[in-house]
């Protein structure tokens, strides 16, 4: 029973097969027993579970049940839900096992030509047994001859057979010559042998037969098996790879296993739940299919293999209120499904509704597809697609119609998608977005750190590194400018030690010049009023510091004031904003809130009073005046120095008048005791300002020691962002590391770039490049910076990087601090040129680091478009686990030679198809015949009226179907080829 492609055929589907099955009357061993022997035969088979849909009756040299069993079948009525029926005849080859047993052998009949039980009798008639000085052949009269022969006491034909049955051996050798000889049994008859030691050929352990059991398991096309260690042997998976089971074996076998039942308990019930599953239709094809590829049309276990998810599974599509389609409901595999047809015949179309009722049409359509053509011709058109849980969806096939808010339920590669990310002048960065996108999926759930995409989880991953480079750069640059200021000092020690002696010699010329003025008193009177006018200066001196503490006090007092109104609760704003995925509480934020941790209030206010209160008291009021000049304001040895401004300025006056100064040399005096004061004062600061510039070459050495720390830091940042990103693609490297084939030509590296040229371009312009010496102008700190810089910078660690710096600085700072193109003697401007020399001698804006993923070495945005198409499809189809959407593909193999495509493509679709479901038009054969595709959909348009939608006609079916096997070789160029091709390479010899 051939079955037909067909509108509602999903093609190549898991189902239950009975391989090894008896039936009442079976020759030997026949334990079947009841009233209604075969109405319990057959109700045991309808109610197994899961359901058996094709079976294998099984006999001893006949197919005398099998036609019992079809023939009953059909009268009562009974095996509905069984689709196909086959006998398997089993003979017992002349070659002992270990257990005292015969090797079983069995041969599978294709039911599908009509005179197939005729065929099988005649082939069988030719196998020949010698015994009593004559040939019999395996026929039922020879059988009952032999039975005779060698039992004369057995009168009853029906004995006679059995006994001759049990006597008959089958020379393997002469079945494999019969065999190789019938073009009808090697077109209608398959081999299976058992694998069991008692009756298989792991029983043939003699070092004699060895040769044999080699030749009887690569005469098979199956092993009746059902241990999972002899499964994987004959998959290549264990023992031999599949490269020696070619050579040896003549190929890999699928391994099946029957209930082998001779009772009623035991019918459909294989030991262990051993169900044995053939992908494919239920016709006799799909077990030759499952000989070309056992790994992965036949499987033996309680379930089959797992595929989609039934929510992840589209199962059926339908076209509403289109005329133009002839077919408009169409059955959908879960595996791999290949749209083919001519152009213009509706792949794209069926690819279009089917992305489209997915959701997953925005931004994918070019004006080339055929919802964008067919436009005016789609009013009111829709789809309506059916999944396997049961869920249901219409979309309106009109472009635009798509809500962006719903999610995409299936991913589109549409012919412009993969065009643009392909071609030579694409958007190369969008394949990289794909890949990282398959990369943020990768992550498990609690590893995101609630990031929704790629960019969002590394900003997650490397924003505090990142915030805390640009402190660290923020904290080079004002070291730096510390420095500078530092270094500023220390170039003004000899001009400030020039400038005090100057400055002394004024001092002490206008002392000379005050007591040349206060000639004509007493000696000591003079010395008096000397030592008072000292210490005046001395007391203005303190009241000017204090009243400059005072002063300070105040406005530190405001800007206390103004921190807590202004500065603190804008920095708590800012920190909420750029930090609100803390989510935290007000109540937590204002733990936040900047502030003093002591009473800054009360001390400032008790420096303050102090400060205000030493200036009242060095300041003093004027005293009353004496009764007479002979009586002092000081009191007897009183210090000067510690008495008030007031009182110290009335006995200035005082002496003054004793010694007749007249008044205007009393005023000049007080002129010159001023500037003797005004220059003490600036003497004390120029001297202060020596000692501050003294201590400068320590602070500079601490200051260069804190900004190595920072600059350290950075690199630590940079190493630790270098880092973030070869976590964040672990699962990408972990899946790389393991890989074989196709997926270890990709790679991931993480790159730490220097851009010298920048460097040095920058740190040219802050140079006099005319100057003579070892600085040569353009290019030379290019070639410093390659020598002393760059290896560190691009590979260095932290301390490296240092230590490469300091090497820098005292090979060539001193002679580029020379080369200021702004004079020392500008001072101002001269420290603001340092201050740019620091930040770009320290700077790391020219350091970046890059990542790239990389296909045989080289990064994927310079690949080319046949290469970049096969990472594209390396991306969805191998390394895309965690997306178990529907994957819908319009021709993949476009910019991809037929090698690629055999070579690179082919695998990954196999493996994809294993796991979700992927719907692809394709014009290529390979990517049909060597996917072994599980349905096949072939899109055929008819002559149209003009301005009108061409009638289109779909029809599918799986491989095994012959009908779609023609189809794929008269649609698709080298589809003869490419059956004939994948026969050699499994060296198989089935017809196509």
């Amino acid at each position: 029973m051939t079955m037909k492609a067909d509108q509602n055929n999903a093609g190549s589907l898991w189902h239950r097969w009975e391989p090894h099955i008896h039936a009442p009357g079976t020759l030997f061993n026949d334990q079947f027993r009841g009233a209604d022997v075969w109405g319990e035969y057959f109700r045991h088979i309808e109610e197994a579970s899961p359901a058996i849909r094709a079976i294998a009756v099984t006999d001893y040299y006949r197919l005398d049940t099998y036609q019992q069993v079809k023939a009953r079948a059909a009268s009562d009525e009974r095996l509905s839900a069984v689709d196909l029926i086959f006998a398997n005849v089993e003979v017992r080859l002349d070659v002992a096992t270990v257990k005292e047993r015969w090797t079983n052998l069995h041969l599978l009949i294709s039911p599908e030509d009509p005179d197939h039980v005729a065929e099988t009798e005649r082939f069988l008639g030719r196998l020949r047994f010698n015994a009593h000085g004559d040939d019999f052949c395996c026929h039922r009269d020879d059988l009952i001859k032999l039975g005779k022969r060698a039992k004369p006491e057995i009168v009853d034909d029906g004995a006679a057979l059995k006994h001759g049955a049990s006597q008959f051996k089958v020379n393997f050798r002469q079945l494999r010559q019969e065999y190789g000889q019938s073009d009808w049994a090697q077109a209608n008859i398959l081999i299976a042998v058992a694998g069991a030691e008692t009756d298989g050929t792991s029983g043939i352990r003699d070092a004699s037969d060895t040769t044999l059991r080699a030749e009887i398991e690569a005469f098979a096309h199956i092993i009746f098996a059902s241990s999972a260690a002899q499964r994987d042997f004959w998959l290549g998976k264990k023992g031999l790879p599949e490269e020696a089971l070619r050579d040896r074996y003549n190929g890999c076998k699928p391994c099946l296993h029957g209930s082998d039942a001779h009772d009623q308990d035991t019918v459909g019930k294989p030991f262990g739940d051993r169900f044995s599953w053939i992908k494919g239709g239920l016709e006799f094809d799909a077990l030759r299919q499952a000989c070309i590829d056992p790994a992965g049309r036949a499987f033996v276990g309680n379930q089959p293999p797992f595929r989609a998810t039934p929510a992840r599974v589209i199962a059926g599509v339908e076209m509403l209120d289109a005329d133009w389609a002839k077919s408009p409901r169409l059955a959908l595999n879960p595996g791999l499904i290949a749209i083919i047809g001519a152009r213009g015949s509706g792949k794209t179309a069926l690819a279009d509704a089917i992305a489209t009722g997915c959701d997953a049409t925005v931004d994918r359509l070019s004006n080339a597809s055929f919802i964008v053509r067919a436009s005016e011709h789609l009013d009111g058109a829709g789809v309506k697609l059916t999944w396997e849980s049961g869920d249901e969806d219409e979309r309106e096939l009109v472009v635009g119609s798509r809500d962006p808010s719903m999610y995409p339920r299936a991913s589109y590669l549409s012919q412009k998608f993969v065009e643009e990310l392909c071609s030579s002048d694409g958007m190369k960065d969008e394949l990289l977005a794909e890949i990282e996108r398959v990369i943020f999926e990768a992550h498990d759930t609690l590893e995101r750190d609630g990031s929704t995409d790629f960019d969002e989880l590394l900003d997650l991953r490397t924003s505090v590194l990142r915030d805390n480079r640009e402190r660290d750069e923020e904290a080079v640059w004002n070291l730096s400018d510390l420095i500078g200021s530092e270094r500023e000092k220390q170039s003004q020690i000899g001009t400030l030690g020039s400038q005090i002696k100057q400055k002394e010699l004024l001092v002490s010329g206008y002392v000379k010049a005050r007591d040349a003025m206060v000639v004509g008193g007493a000696p000591e009177r003079i010395a008096r009023l000397n030592e008072l006018s000292d210490a005046a200066d001395h007391v203005r001196t303190q009241i000017r510091v204090w009243a400059q503490q005072s002063q300070t006090l105040l406005s530190l007092s405001n800007d206390v004031g103004d921190f807590r109104k202004n500065r603190a609760p804008l920095a708590l704003r800012s920190a909420k904003h750029s930090f609100s995925g803390a989510k935290l509480e007000e109540t937590d934020w204002e733990l936040f809130r900047q502030t003093y941790t002591g009473d800054v209030d009360g001390t400032l206010q008790v420096k303050l009073v102090k400060a205000m209160r030493q200036v009242e008291l060095w300041r003093g009021a004027t005293p009353a005046a004496l009764a007479n000049d002979k009586l002092s304001y000081l009191g007897e040895g009183e210090d000067p120095k510690k008495a008030a401004l007031g009182v110290l300025e009335a006995e200035i006056s005082r002496l003054q008048r004793l010694i007749n100064i007249d008044t205007d040399t009393a005023s000049r005096l007080r002129a010159l005791t001023t500037k003797i004061g005004d220059e003490n004062a600036a003497l004390k600061r120029l001297r202060d300002a020596l000692e501050d510039a003294k201590g400068a070459d320590a602070r500079v050495k601490l200051l260069q020691v804190d900004r190595e720390d920072a600059y350290r830091r950075i690199f630590q940042s940079i190493a630790g962002e270098e880092q973030a990103l070869h976590t964040l693609y672990g699962p990408l490297m972990d899946r790389l590391a393991s890989a074989s084939g196709t997926l270890n030509k990709l790679s991931f590296s993480v790159m730490r770039s220097a851009d010298i040229d920048r460097w040095a371009r920058e740190g040219e312009g802050l140079f006099d490049k005319r100057r003579t010496g070892p600085f040569k102008g353009v290019g030379t700190l290019r070639g410093w910076a390659e020598g002393l810089l760059q290896r560190a910078w691009t590979s260095g660690d932290a301390d490296a990087v240092v230590a490469a710096m300091s090497g820098f600085r005292q090979a060539h700072a001193t002679e580029l601090l020379e080369l200021s193109e702004v004079p020392k003697s500008q001072q101002a401007d001269y420290r603001s040129w340092l201050k740019r020399f620091a930040k770009w001698l320290y700077g790391t804006d020219h350091i970046t680091i890059s990542y790239s993923i990389d296909y045989e070495g080289t990064d994927i945005r310079k690949l080319s478009p046949g290469t970049r198409g096969i990472v594209l499809l390396l991306l969805y189809l191998s390394l895309d686990d965690a997306d178990d959407r529907p994957l819908i593909i319009d021709q993949p193999e476009e910019n991809l030679d037929p090698k690629s495509i055999f070579n690179e493509l082919v695998s990954l679709f196999i493996e994809a198809k294993k796991t979700r479901q992927v719907i692809m038009v394709t014009h290529n054969a390979n990517l049909v015949v060597n996917t072994d595709a599980d349905q096949i959909i072939v899109a055929t348009a008819g002559t149209h009226a003009p301005g009108e939608l061409p009638p289109i006609t779909y029809i599918s079916g799986g491989l095994e179907n012959a009908a779609m096997r023609d189809h794929v070789c008269d649609i698709l160029e080298g589809g003869e080829r490419a059956f004939k091709e994948r026969a050699r390479r499994l060296r198989v010899h089935l017809d196509r």
